[in-house]
């Protein structure tokens, strides 16, 4: 009968590492197409003086603009949470569910490289 193991090795690690890098890339690109768009449309934005026939536009901008900013806030929140995750990495926490202290499996941890949860504990947290 062989023990359930504690920790990644450092091998895996480095694939999960990979993982999430290769996922900040993306996501900072994102973040920084996000505030080019923002900034854009903030300069197109200037004339205060149309008819009031481009009332419905601004509300489209304006509901467009919102959309926006929701989208850079989740993508810097997503940012943050995989730079801990890089942080549990290097103090050898990751991988480990913090409700059971079990290793989290690599299918899940391969799909949400941040999580800290297993799917068991994710659905405990929800009832």
């Amino acid at each position: 009968m062989s023990e359930e193991p504690l920790r990644y090795s450092r091998e895996e690690l480095n694939e999960f590492e990979q993982i999430i890098r290769e996922k900040l890339t993306n996501a900072k690109r994102e973040v920084a197409f996000i505030k080019e768009t923002l900034s854009r449309r903030n300069d197109s934005g200037t004339d205060n003086t149309a008819s009031s026939a481009k009332v419905l536009e601004d509300g489209a901008d304006t509901a467009e603009k919102e959309s926006l900013n929701q989208l850079a806030s989740r993508q810097l929140k997503f940012i943050q949470q995989l730079e801990n995750a890089l942080i549990r990495i290097k103090n050898g926490s990751y991988g480990v569910c913090i409700a059971s202290g079990k290793l989290i499996p690599k299918e899940r941890l391969r799909a949400v490289p941040h999580t800290q949860h297993s799917i068991e504990a994710k659905l405990q947290r929800r009832d």
